[in-house]
């Protein structure tokens, strides 16, 4: 018998004890829940012992499966090690090959420039606002993804620039246009204020000074009735408008939508941009070491606070258009937990990647909202993918792509003129 057929052996047998182990002891925590069910009008007691075997056999079965995916992740990260090579997975070769890139890129566009004429304005309005968290993802990724920054009281941008049209339109009647640059603004003023005091921090310290700063912003716009209404909020926010012309609520929607996609194509762009420039690579090296980035040359303080502000500002137009479609804010739509909802986006779509940011965030926004029949399962189904991902995929559904750099060689340069 061959090594690798007693490895397999070995392999069945240590994983089925595991998992009867898993068995027993799940089925005894659960014996007097599942099993026992006492009648108090009828003064009886009922034994279930049907129900005691089927979790007996769910636990058997899903310990086994994890534990052989556990092991079949350990032998493919074992096998990587042993080739030494960084291969992409299929969707990331499919994604660079432009055979099927430039194609799919032009069924997107396709897709999102008709979905208005194919859909209802229900389904308009729930693309709408995935479309504004792709956009605030976008610009945390700045932060988490590029820079390595944990950022947990990010929406707290995201209210500033939603109060800043809010409050504007009520006091001096200013319009959606106007405002708009102006959160951004704002946005970046206050992520420069939240980047001096975090400068000399990172990790867990950096995530809970940030979980602070969040939390004030939430606490103010709550307790200072006189500036921002307190928690009745701001209603009748006008929607923007177009070329002074009245707009039907079909029509708001729809441009609302148009803008928000022409909005998302901009901020790909310019996250693109800022990726492959000066200012991105500093930010990837500070991700990685943050001594050695230093040790190279690099300003650290001017990079973590360009991290900063460049990603609130995409929070603070994306509160724009917020406050913009709904008509109506109040504190309660920025608690912490919009914060952990765009940080998942982040995560779950693979950090430091733009097109692993947009599909997790459209995921996250648009998935819960088809999934509505099964309102009552659906923090258990999120709670669920988000620790098999973290598992299982810890990179993302689509990771970005590791740049290597290599020398050609000696004689290479040599033979050239």
């Amino acid at each position: 018998m061959s090594e690798i057929s007693e490895h397999k052996i070995l392999f069945g047998w240590e994983e089925i004890k595991k998992s009867l182990l898993t068995c027993i002891w799940f089925m005894f925590l659960t014996f007097p829940i599942m099993v026992i069910q006492v009648n108090t009008i009828h003064r009886t007691v009922e034994w279930r012992w049907e129900r005691l075997f089927f979790v007996g056999a769910g636990a058997f079965l899903l310990s086994f499966l994890w534990r052989y995916m556990i092991r079949r992740k350990e032998a493919g990260i074992k096998r990587e090690e042993t080739a030494q090579n960084t291969h992409q997975d299929l969707l990331q070769r499919l994604l660079s090959n432009p055979r099927f890139s430039r194609p799919a890129l032009a069924v997107a566009v396709l897709f999102f420039l008709t979905f208005p004429l194919v859909f209802s304005l229900y389904q308009i309005d729930i693309m709408t606002t995935a479309l504004i968290y792709v956009v605030v993802a976008l610009g945390l990724n700045i932060v988490v993804g590029l820079a390595g920054l944990l950022d947990l009281g990010y929406v707290a941008f995201f209210a500033v620039g939603a109060y800043t049209y809010a409050l504007l339109n009520v006091h001096f009647q200013l319009g959606f246009w106007i405002c708009l640059p102006i959160g951004g603004a704002l946005g970046f003023l206050f992520g420069v204020l939240l980047g001096f005091p975090v400068l000399r921090l990172r990790g867990d310290y950096l995530a809970i000074v940030t979980l602070g700063f969040g939390e004030i912003i939430r606490l103010v716009l709550e307790n200072w009735n006189e500036f921002s209404f307190g928690p009745s909020g701001i209603a009748n926010i006008p929607r923007p408008g177009f070329m002074g012309m009245d707009l039907a609520l079909h029509q708001n929607h729809t441009y609302i939508y148009y803008l928000m996609v022409g909005l998302t194509v901009f901020t790909i762009f310019v996250v693109r941009r800022l990726q492959d420039s000066r200012i991105g690579r500093a930010w990837t090296a500070l991700r990685e070491d943050e001594i050695a980035c230093q040790a190279m040359g690099i300003n650290k303080t001017r990079t973590k606070l360009s991290a900063f502000a460049i990603g609130a500002t995409w929070a603070g137009m994306g509160g724009v258009v917020f406050a913009a479609k709904t008509t109506f804010i109040n504190p309660a739509s920025f608690t912490i937990w919009e914060s952990v909802i765009i940080l998942c986006c982040v995560v779950l779509g693979g950090m430091g990647s733009i097109i692993g940011v947009v599909a997790g965030a459209l995921v996250l926004k648009l998935l819960p909202e088809y999934f509505r029949a099964f309102s009552e399962y659906r923090m258990l189904v999120f709670g669920t993918v988000l620790v098999l991902m973290m598992v299982f995929r810890p990179s993302g559904l689509i990771s970005s792509v590791r740049r290597v750099y290599r020398f050609e060689g000696r004689n290479k340069l040599e033979g050239q003129p």
